[in-house]
């Protein structure tokens, strides 16, 4: 029975975190199923400035593969995919995403296992009640397994509805690696309360709501945000912003603050079981992290002793001022034992593997 599996993935982007939320969730899968001894291979487009802001060169074990993001390029690769045991197409690339979804479903050769990866599946969902006929929705249709990085029960069932052979959750997670504990206390971006987020139609308003409003009640308290697109908004003179932040300087503003935090999407908020990457990342990093509220939150993290729960900017603001130094390195240790213990990237890879496996001689023995 074969044990190696070769594994072609079209995504955002490996190398770069810049506009691209998956970076870090990529990363750590496919390093640790390469780890476990499968191959693979990782195709990202030359679009949005990503590769002019690259965070890395390489991932372990990883052969990545940028390419012009034309139809002609991708058509030039087509003889190559037909190598691949499971073949991976994920959503939200920002380029060639209809084609790549019209497409991969033709080439794909009897024995080799299609797989959609929604790495944003309430957004995917949500945009499919208003486009019932479109590429993504035919492919779902049609391919062996759907796997999404959040949503639970209710984007399965969602995909169920839509046609969806199989579809699992793998969560977001942390790689110890690259994310653990960095203190500087005398680091000039210290502060009281970090969010790092871009500016997002559907997160904008909730960012304001959480953490701009505890801003204004908490005015001599320091407010840092990190991510792209701040620049023109408007915070309280007590806000300070830092614009895109590199992956590579997460630990230290981890480190350097004495909350961490997170806010969800609206459609992720409403779907629950979705966390961000940089929850499990700020809790690999010993932070203690105050979030918004929504479903499922304890099949993560513990309430109260291992994260901070928030309904509002009311609450951000009583939570920051019961905050001591003491309570928070508390909360953030039993984080970071936490995503040690259930939340690394080698759990998930392990998930995936098993997945893969399974699926793949269903598919060849069929």
């Amino acid at each position: 029975m074969k044990t190696s599996l070769n594994i072609g993935c079209f995504g955002s982007s490996l190398l770069s975190a810049y506009w691209n939320g998956a970076a870090t969730y990529y990363r750590g899968i496919f390093k640790e199923l390469a780890r476990l001894g499968h191959s693979v291979t990782f195709f990202e487009p030359d679009a949005y400035g990503r590769q002019a802001h690259k965070d890395i060169e390489a991932v372990e074990g990883v052969t990545s593969i940028v390419y012009e993001p034309e139809e002609d390029t991708v058509r030039q690769l087509v003889p190559r995919l037909e190598e691949f045991d499971i073949l991976i197409k994920c959503s939200g690339i920002g380029a060639l995403d209809e084609f790549l979804e019209m497409l991969f479903p033709m080439i794909a050769r009897k024995g080799q296992l299609l797989v959609f990866w929604d790495v944003d599946a309430p957004a995917t969902l949500s945009g499919l009640k208003n486009n019932p006929g479109s590429a993504v929705h035919q492919m779902i249709a049609r391919c062996d397994l759907v796997l999404t990085y959040g949503g639970g029960e209710r984007v399965v069932a969602g995909y169920k509805s839509l046609g969806a052979a199989d579809c699992i959750p793998v969560y977001n997670a942390a790689d110890p690696e690259t994310h653990y504990p960095e203190v500087d206390p005398g680091n000039p971006k210290s502060c009281d309360l970090l969010f790092i987020g871009n500016r997002l139609p559907d997160r904008e308003q909730r960012v304001m709501h959480f953490f701009e409003e505890a801003a204004k009640l908490l005015s001599r308290r320091r407010f840092v945000i990190g991510g792209s697109g701040w620049d023109t908004h408007q915070f309280p003179p007590n806000v300070i912003r830092l614009g895109h932040v590199y992956t590579r300087e997460h630990n230290l503003l981890n480190g350097s603050t004495l909350a961490v935090l997170n806010i969800s999407r609206q459609d992720m908020a409403e779907s629950g079981y979705s966390p961000a990457t940089r929850v499990f990342e700020a809790a690999a990093a010993g932070a203690c992290i105050i979030t918004d509220e929504w479903d499922g939150i304890p099949f993560f993290f513990e309430p109260d002793e291992e994260i901070l729960v928030a309904r509002d900017g009311l609450d951000v603001a009583v939570i920051l001022s019961d905050l001591t130094p003491e309570k928070a390195r508390g909360i953030g240790e039993a984080a970071r034992a936490r995503v040690l213990k259930d939340h690394c990237y080698s759990h998930r890879a392990l998930q995936v593997e098993q997945l893969f496996k399974h699926h793949f001689f269903q598919t060849t023995d069929s």
